[in-house]
């Protein structure tokens, strides 16, 4: 396993992240435990969650399966970087009670409490602003975290789906507070989805921030679909099915599959690769639904992109340039 800084701070974390979306809806306890003890044997020591992973009338479910796999002792926890995240509502269905959803500092407040619990944990190293909240001051929201850290229940605080501004409002704000502010961002990022360049980079990398990018497959799109779909193993759905319908799309998609081919490599473990070369990034996470998808993902920081492949890659899925020539002019 190969280690990096979380941004400006001493944190030392893997340059994979996993993530564990799945576990509870599509993954079970038994499974999703395995996952966690294959990762942590590769030395995969940085965990992603949010408390309302589990959905729907099982929100919070994930949280609760890490909590009885730390629970299992043996160092689980102690080697542990955990990450989870706070905003979306934890009503099981319907609107959210006033001051249960969001970032107001009372929410922070009754969130970590709620989180540790399912977690049994008494701290968490990474809590995350799953949103921006347009309505919650960014003065009041360092007030609860100040607080959270002087308890000890937090360590650092990070950033999910923030535009470049928003970031820099954030630690501008924590600054005249005198206090660390976001160390992370976790944003969208892949080979086919590049806008992150634009604003949302450059801002993590001018205050500090690590970079750590989110579905980093595009939902199973840079994964070899089209060569999964002709073999008959996958059936794209949702939002991946609506972005394979343009023909545009399926193009570059056959263009990227194809170099890869040429060049012996896996479609799914080059993304990764591909995100690893990238300036400011962390890690991008990974969400195996079995141990044998986290191998694959593993294998991914063995490889070595050569400068012809990175420039070939640039011409399937062009970036949108530096900011702001790629809008202004």
């Amino acid at each position: 396993m190969k280690y990096t800084q979380l941004g400006r701070t001493g944190l030392k974390v893997s340059r994979l992240v996993l993530g564990t979306m799945n576990f509870g809806p599509q993954t079970d306890e038994p499974t999703s435990h395995r996952i966690l003890d294959a990762a942590l044997d590769a030395g995969l020591n940085f965990v992603d969650t949010a408390n309302v992973y589990g959905w729907g009338e099982n929100k919070g479910r994930t949280e609760e399966i890490l909590g009885t796999w730390f629970a299992r002792g043996g160092g689980r926890r102690e080697k542990t970087v955990l990450a989870t995240k706070v905003y979306g509502s934890m009503s099981p269905g319907g609107e959210p009670w006033p001051n249960e959803d969001r970032l107001s500092a009372l929410n922070i407040r009754r969130a970590v409490d709620a989180s540790l619990k399912r977690l049994r944990t008494d701290h968490i190293d990474l809590y995350q602003f799953h949103h921006v909240d347009r309505l919650a001051p960014f003065e009041e929201i360092w007030q609860a975290v100040d607080v959270l850290v002087q308890q000890g229940k937090v360590l650092y605080a990070g950033s999910s789906n923030f535009p470049g501004y928003k970031i820099a409002q954030a630690n501008e704000a924590a600054a005249r507070r005198g206090t660390m502010g976001l160390v992370s961002e976790q944003c969208l990022y892949n080979l086919h989805e590049r806008r992150a360049e634009m604003e949302v980079i450059p801002a993590a990398r001018d205050y500090g921030l690590g970079v750590i990018p989110w579905s980093p497959l595009h939902g199973g799109l840079l994964g070899g679909v089209l060569k999964k779909e002709t073999a008959g193993k996958r059936r794209t759905e949702g939002r991946a099915a609506e972005t394979l319908a343009d023909p545009a799309v399926r193009a570059k998609l056959q263009a990227y599959e194809e170099l890869l081919d040429k060049h012996g490599l896996e479609p799914g473990e080059t993304a990764l690769a591909w995100l690893l070369t990238r300036p400011g990034v962390t890690g991008p996470i990974v969400g195996p639904r079995t141990p044998e998808q986290l191998s694959s993902a593993v294998r991914a920081l063995e490889l070595e992109l050569s400068d012809e492949l990175l420039s070939s890659l640039d011409e399937i899925f062009p970036g949108p340039g530096p900011s702001p020539e790629a809008f202004a002019w």
